[in-house]
């Protein structure tokens, strides 16, 4: 048995979208050979009980993420913009403000 992992088939992350107009989700991984296959393998697993209506398949090689060690500055919430804050805005008459 080989442990290279270089013999396997690309590895593919799956999103599945439940009912239209929902947010697609991370359902897993999967390896196939290219994006036709990774779609039908990804339908086979991972909508066999009518869980999606909707699939993407996306390399995960393609994906680039942050890091834990990212924490702190990298997603600050950047009080140096006050304009991102609604206090600056009318709100209209009937609108709840929380």
């Amino acid at each position: 048995m080989s442990t290279n992992d270089d013999s396997q088939w690309p590895l593919w992350e799956v999103f599945t979208q439940g009912a239209r107009g929902e947010p697609f989700e991370h359902a897993g991984s999967i390896h196939a050979a290219d994006a036709e296959l990774a779609l039908q393998n990804a339908r086979d697993v991972y909508t066999r009980r009518g869980e999606a209506v909707n699939l993407w398949v996306v390399p995960s090689n393609a994906i680039v993420a942050s890091a834990p060690s990212d924490a702190g500055p990298f997603f600050d919430p950047g009080n140096d913009k006050p304009y991102r804050h609604p206090q600056f805005y009318v709100a209209p008459r009937g609108v709840r403000i929380f």
